[in-house]
């Protein structure tokens, strides 16, 4: 084959545009990768992001809790420990007007009690709610902002307005765990 053989410019061309096409597609994939981590996650993602510094190892982190999560074995509640469960909600608010402090730890254990009634296992905190962040994203906040104030109030350094405001963000969690309103896992 001589320099001036147009095939060999139709080889490289064709190399180059394959190259392309390549990296175009590789870009893409990630691209929608992320869409659907910031759509699954939401405000999560952008605290991982910014918690990890990296948007990619914020990614990473991401898939790696997903990927960890469809290994338990998550289950819907059946209709009588939902009933037992909403029962007790109901005695811990009532609690809550006499001895707010108690009715506290009590709805944070039964957060605690719920998630391992549905198939989450009890790590730490953290762990906890990493793992709640794969299909309930949405209430993480209340659980993260709910279980700060629980800590605070067991050092004494809560007032019953914050106590209050832990109350309804465990209110929230608690409703989407019993009342089966995840998001459908993506």
């Amino acid at each position: 084959m001589s320099t001036t053989d147009p095939t060999l410019y139709y080889v490289i061309g064709a190399i180059v545009v394959i190259a392309i096409v390549i990296v175009v597609a590789i870009m893409v994939a990630r691209r929608a990768q992320s869409e659907r981590l910031r759509r699954r996650f939401g405000p999560e993602y952008e605290r991982v992001a910014r918690a990890r510094g990296d948007r990619a190892e914020a990614e990473r982190e991401l898939a790696r809790r997903e990927e960890r999560v469809k290994k338990f074995r998550l289950q819907e509640l059946p209709p009588g420990a939902r009933e037992r469960y909403a029962e007790e909600w109901r005695a811990v608010q009532a609690r809550f007007v006499d001895q707010p402090k108690e009715a506290l730890a009590e709805a944070d254990a039964l957060i605690s009690n719920v998630m391992r009634d549905r198939g989450y296992p009890l790590a730490d905190f953290e762990q906890r709610a990493a793992d709640l962040s794969t299909d309930h994203a949405g209430v993480l906040d209340d659980y993260r902002i709910a279980h700060a104030i629980s800590l605070r109030s067991e050092r004494g350094d809560a007032q019953t307005e914050d106590l209050r405001q832990a109350m309804l963000h465990y209110r929230t969690l608690f409703e989407e765990l019993v009342e089966n309103r995840e998001r459908a896992r993506s």
